[in-house]
C-alpha cells in the first residue's frame, strides 16, 4: 500500500516530534556524566605522572649503575694483573691476546689495553666497520698497526698501519695527573671504513656490535695509571665503553607512549636520547655531539631553554627539580635528576611526559559519550526517514540502473519491488538489460579477436623487420671486412715481394762492402804514399767517414726491412677476415696484429697524449676459432677503447689486455681502459643494433652488436661489459678452446 505524499510528510513530522525530546534528554544526561568524569580524571593526572616519571628515572638509574660498573671492574682487574706480573708488559703479542679475550667476552667494549711511558701499546677492540675484533699494537715510535685475528686471538694479517701518539692524548694525561682510576672525557668518533682483503671481499662479521649501518659512535674510557714497586709510573691501562647502546635502551624504555628521556653532561652535551634525532653530527671532518641548545629535537631544546631560564647554568642543579612546560600547545611534565659516581661522572637525567598521554582515556570517554548522543539522534531520525524511502527506493534503484547502462555498464539488475506496478517495470527492465548485454558481449568478442590478429601480425612484421635489419647490417659489415681483408692481403703481398728481395740482398751487399773496405785498407797499407790525384779524391770523399758511415747505413737498411716485414706479417695475419673455416690460431698473435695496425692511434696525437698498452698474457694453447672474425671483434673493442681515451686529460691513458685459461675449457680475453666509463643505461644497450653514443658520421652502432653475435653465436662464447662511470670500462671475451666440442654440446642440448 502506497501513501500520499502529504500524509507521508505528516507521519514523518509526528515521529520526529516524539523522538527528538527523548534523544535530547539522553544527550544531556550523558554529557553531564562525561563532564564530571573528565574533571575527576584530570585531578589524578598529576599524581600518575609523578609516579611514572619516578619509575622511569629509577630504571635508567639502575641501568647506568650496572652498565658503567663493568669497565671500572675490568680496569681494576687489569691493574692488579699488571702489579702481580700476570701480564708481561714487554710481550706485546701475548698482552694483546689477553685484552682480546676481555673484549670478546664483553660485547660493549670498544677497546681494552695499556700504554707504556715509552709510547708502546698493546690492546684489542672494535673500531673498523665490518670487523668484529682487532689486535692493536704500537711499537713506541708513533706507528700503530691493526691486525686481523683467528678465533683464538692469533694474528693472521696486518690490516692497516697509521700514525698515532698516545702520550699526548687527554685520556693519558688526565689519568697520569689524577694518579688514580678515573673516567676520561666522552669521545665521539667515526667508524673506520670496511676493510678489504686482497681479493676484494669485505671482512664482514655479522655479530659486530658496531652495526655497519652506523656512521658515528661515542665512548667513555675508564683509565688508571700503574706503577712499579718504587711508585715510578710505568703506564696507563684503560677500557673504552660504547655509550651508543644507552640511546637504544632509552628508546625501548617508554614511560608513556609519547614520553621522552635524555641524559646530558653538565656542559650541555648529550650522552643519550630516546628521541628519533641522532645526538652526533659531523662538522669540518670532526664528529661532534649536539648540545641540548642546538639539537634538531625541538622538545629537548625547549626543556633546555627552560632549565637555562630557571637555573642559568646546569652546574647549579643539585636536587631533583620538577616543573611543567608548554610544547606544541600541550602540557609537558618534566623531572631532572642528577646522576654521579665516585670516579668523576656527573650527568643529568631528564624525563618528559606529555599530559595528553594521561588524558587519552578521558578524551576517549568524552568521544564515546558524544557518539552515543549522536547515535541516538541518528536512530530517531532514521525511523522517520525509513517510511519515505520505502516507496522512493525502488524508483531510485531503477533510475540508477538506467543511468549506469547509459554509461556503458550493462551488467545491471533491478530487484523487484513489492509494489505491483514497480515490480512489472523491474522485470521488463531486467529483460532489456540481459538482451543488451548478450549483444554487446558478441560484439566485444569479435572486436577482441580482430585486435589480437592485428597485434600478432604487427609483432610478426616487427620481428621480421628487426631480423632483416640485423642480417642486412651483418652482411654489409662482413662484405666490407671481406673486401678490406682482400685489399690488405693484396697490399701485403705486393709489398712483401720487393721487401724480401731487398732484405735478402742486404746481407750480400754488407759482405761485399766489407770486402771492398778491407781491400782499400790493404791498398793504403801496401801503398802508403798514394798519387796526388788519389790523395785529393780521398780528401774530397772523406774516405774515413764514408767507410764508417756506409756500414751504419747498411745496418739501418736491414733494420728497416725487418720492420717492414713485421708490418706485412701483421697485415697478412689481419687479412684472415675473409676466412670462413675454423682454425687453430695463436690468440696473442691476433691481438698483436690488431695493435700494430692501430699503432698510429696509440701514439701521441696533437690533442691527446700517447696511450700505454699493458699486456698481461697468460700461457694459452692454440685456440679453435674463426680467426678473421675474432680479429674483427678485437678491432671493434680496441677502437672503442681508444675513442674513450681521447678526451682524458686528468690522468695517463692506458689499455690493459689480460688473457687466461678458465677451467681448462675456455680462454678469456679482458680488455680494459681507464676512460670516463659509461652509465648503467648505456651499458645495458651497448650490444643493441644501431645503438651508438658517438657523433653522426663517426659510428654506425653495429660494431659491438656484430662483435656480440660473432662471440656468442659463431663461437658459442660470452661477451660481457662492465663499466664504472669515471673509472673506465672492461670487456670480457670467453670462447671455448675447442669449437667442435662446443658445437657438439650445442647440438645435443637442442
Amino acid at each position: 500500500m502506497s501513501l500520499h505524499p502529504a500524509k507521508l510528510t505528516q507521519l514523518v513530522t509526528l515521529r520526529l516530534i516524539l523522538v527528538v525530546p527523548f534523544v535530547l534528554q539522553i544527550f544531556v544526561a550523558v554529557g553531564l556524566v562525561g563532564y564530571f568524569s573528565f574533571k575527576n580524571g584530570q585531578k589524578a593526572v598529576n599524581d600518575l605522572a609523578e609516579q611514572l616519571i619516578d619509575k622511569a628515572s629509577q630504571q635508567v638509574d639502575n641501568r647506568l649503575d650496572t652498565y658503567l660498573a663493568l669497565p671500572i671492574q675490568l680496569t681494576e682487574i687489569n691493574v692488579d694483573a699488571i702489579a702481580n706480573k700476570e701480564l708481561n708488559l714487554k710481550d706485546l703479542i701475548t698482552s694483546g691476546r689477553y685484552f682480546w679475550r676481555q673484549a670478546k667476552a664483553f660485547r660493549h667494549l670498544s677497546y681494552a689495553g695499556y700504554t707504556l711511558t715509552n709510547g708502546k701499546e698493546a690492546g684489542a677492540g672494535r673500531w673498523v666497520k665490518g670487523v668484529d675484533l682487532l689486535l692493536y699494537e704500537n711499537l713506541g715510535k708513533g706507528k700503530a698497526s691493526d691486525y686481523l685475528v683467528d678465533d683464538k686471538g692469533n694474528r693472521t694479517k696486518l690490516l692497516q698501519s697509521y700514525d698515532y701518539h698516545p702520550l699526548t692524548e687527554p685520556w693519558y694525561t688526565d689519568s697520569v695527573t689524577a694518579g688514580k682510576l678515573v673516567w676520561s672525557s666522552i669521545k665521539a668518533a667515526e667508524i673506520t671504513n670496511v676493510a678489504f682483503t686482497e681479493t676484494g671481499k669485505a671482512l664482514q662479521q655479522p655479530d659486530n656490535p658496531l652495526d655497519a649501518s652506523l656512521e658515528y659512535y661515542i665512548t667513555v674510557s675508564a683509565v688508571a695509571p700503574f706503577y712499579d714497586k718504587n711508585h715510578k709510573l710505568l703506564g696507563v691501562t684503560g677500557i673504552d665503553l660504547t655509550l651508543t647502546s644507552i640511546s637504544d635502551f632509552l628508546r625501548h624504555l617508554k614511560a608513556t607512549p609519547s614520553g621522552q628521556v635524555f641524559i646530558i653532561e653538565r656542559n650541555g652535551k648529550l650522552v643519550g636520547s630516546s628521541g628519533n634525532y641522532p645526538i652526533l653530527y659531523k662538522l669540518n671532518d670532526q664528529v661532534e655531539r649536539y648540545s641540548v641548545l642546538d639539537i634538531p629535537d625541538r622538545l629537548i631544546r625547549t626543556v633546555a631553554q627552560e632549565l637555562q631560564k630557571r637555573f642559568h647554568t646546569l652546574q647549579a642543579i643539585q636536587n631533583e627539580p620538577e616543573f611543567d612546560i608548554s610544547f606544541n600547545g600541550q602540557k609537558q611534565f618534566v623531572q631532572v635528576k642528577p646522576w654521579r659516581d665516585k670516579y668523576g661522572l656527573d650527568w643529568l637525567l631528564v624525563v618528559t611526559v606529555p599530559e595528553s598521554d594521561f588524558m587519552a582515556q578521558i578524551n576517549a570517554n568524552n568521544r564515546t559519550t558524544i557518539l552515543l548522543c549522536l547515535g541516538a539522534l541518528v536512530v530517531a531520525t532514521i525511523l522517520g526517514i525509513y517510511t519515505s524511502q520505502w516507496i522512493t527506493r525502488p524508483i531510485l534503484r531503477l533510475s540508477q540502473a538506467a543511468e549506469a547502462i547509459a554509461n556503458g555498464k550493462l551488467d545491471q539488475s533491478v530487484k523487484p519491488s513489492k509494489v505491483k506496478e514497480l515490480g512489472i517495470l523491474a522485470h521488463a527492465f531486467n529483460y532489456m538489460t540481459q538482451q543488451l548485454q548478450e549483444s554487446f558481449m558478441v560484439l566485444a568478442k569479435t572486436n577482441e579477436q580482430l585486435e589480437q590478429r592485428v597485434e600478432e601480425r604487427t609483432a610478426e612484421l616487427t620481428n621480421t623487420l628487426e631480423e632483416l635489419q640485423k642480417t642486412q647490417a651483418l652482411m654489409i659489415q662482413s662484405e666490407k671486412m671481406s673486401s678490406l681483408g682482400q685489399m690488405v692481403a693484396g697490399v701485403a703481398h705486393e709489398i712483401n715481394n720487393p721487401v724480401n728481395f731487398i732484405h735478402g740482398n742486404i746481407s750480400f751487399i754488407n759482405e761485399y762492402t766489407q770486402c771492398l773496405l778491407e781491400l782499400v785498407q790493404l791498398y793504403q797499407t801496401e801503398y802508403p804514399e798514394p798519387t796526388s790525384v788519389i790523395a785529393e779524391t780521398i780528401v774530397d770523399v772523406d774516405l774515413d767517414f764514408l767507410s764508417e758511415d756506409l756500414l751504419k747505413l747498411l745496418a739501418s737498411m736491414k733494420l728497416g726491412t725487418e720492420r717492414i716485414r713485421e708490418i706485412v706479417k701483421s697485415l697478412r695475419n689481419f687479412s684472415r677476415l675473409d676466412e670462413a673455416d675454423i682454425k687453430e690460431v695463436d690468440i696473442h698473435e691476433g691481438i698483436e696484429s690488431t695493435l700494430l695496425i692501430l699503432q698510429h692511434r696509440l701514439q701521441t696525437q696533437p690533442d691527446s697524449s700517447a696511450i700505454a698498452v699493458i699486456r698481461d698474457y697468460g700461457n694459452l694453447p692454440l685456440v679453435e676459432c674463426y680467426p678473421g672474425q675474432l680479429n674483427q671483434v678485437l678491432m671493434n673493442i680496441l677502437v672503442n677503447a681508444i675513442d674513450a681515451l681521447e678526451d682524458i686529460q686528468d690522468r695517463a691513458s692506458q689499455i690493459t689486455i689480460r688473457t687466461s685459461v678458465i677451467d681448462s675449457q675456455c680462454v678469456q680475453i679482458a680488455i680494459a681502459d681507464n676512460g670516463l666509463g659509461m652509465t648503467e643505461t648505456v651499458r645495458q644497450r651497448i650490444f643493441d643494433p644501431f645503438f651508438t653514443t658517438k657523433p653522426v658520421g663517426k659510428g654506425t652502432g653495429m660494431g659491438m652488436s656484430i662483435a656480440y653475435q660473432i662471440i656468442t653465436q659463431k663461437h658459442g662464447g660470452k661477451l660481457e661489459c662492465f663499466s664504472t662511470p669515471g673509472k673506465g670500462t672492461e670487456f670480457l671475451i670467453q670462447i671455448p678452446l675447442c669449437q667442435l666440442a662446443s658445437l657438439d654440446r650445442s647440438v645435443s642440448l637442442n
